[in-house]
């Protein structure tokens, strides 16, 4: 789906100024604030272009310098951005999820479900440079079954069962939820979990349970 790269661009500036508060303005790799390294890597995602390619593009696109407050003489080198990438904390990208998901209506009726990435695909010159012997990662992600609006992220390199993740993730998101459904992975979640959960947390698991 065609995009308006402009737009995409000056939402993802509001929102990351509004999800890092009083820390987008801070300097991180380069000298360059936090909320720019946030946007420089969203619009290379988006357009799928490499870390060597974003500043030769950012050359010739005036429109989205002009977003991102950079001067066509002092764009970050490609190595800036790719620093940036490796040490920017997970709290800034958890940030940015929830505030952008509440751009979302939401339903209270979420999904939770499981997969695995593998990162051997990454650079080996990061792998070695990290001392990562990690291969797979295990994301838990809790959608929106009616926006599809992803809320909340769990990424673990030690596989906890589904029993013991599903609840810590709808744990952290339950007084906005009414109901969960999830595979029978995760069926066991009852029995596994504390009867000293709060309500609210506790209607959760169980609301979608008996379907």
């Amino acid at each position: 789906m065609e995009i308006d790269l402009l737009n995409f661009v000056e939402q993802c500036r509001h929102l990351a100024k509004q999800a890092l508060g009083k820390h987008a303005g801070e300097p991180v790799s380069g000298g360059f604030a936090r909320w720019k390294h946030v946007v420089l890597h969203c619009f290379r995602l988006e357009e799928c272009h490499s870390y060597r390619e974003t500043p030769n593009r950012l050359e010739y696109m005036a429109e989205i310098r002009d977003a991102l407050d950079l001067d066509q003489n002092d764009l970050p080198d490609y190595t800036t951005i790719y620093k940036s990438f490796d040490r920017l904390e997970i709290w800034v990208w958890r940030a940015l999820l929830r505030i952008s998901a509440q751009q979302h209506p939401q339903s209270g009726h979420a999904a939770l479900d499981s997969t695995f990435f593998d990162c051997r695909s990454a650079p080996s010159y990061y792998l070695q440079r990290s001392g990562s012997t990690v291969q797979t990662l295990k994301v838990t992600t809790l959608t929106d079954r009616e926006s599809l609006a992803v809320l909340d992220v769990h990424i673990s390199a030690w596989w906890k069962h589904d029993t013991k993740t599903g609840p810590q993730v709808v744990r952290r998101n339950a007084d906005d939820l009414l109901s969960v459904a999830a595979d029978k992975a995760f069926h066991n979640w009852i029995t596994n979990t504390s009867s000293t959960h709060s309500v609210s947390s506790h209607s959760s698991y169980s609301a979608d349970r008996g379907r």
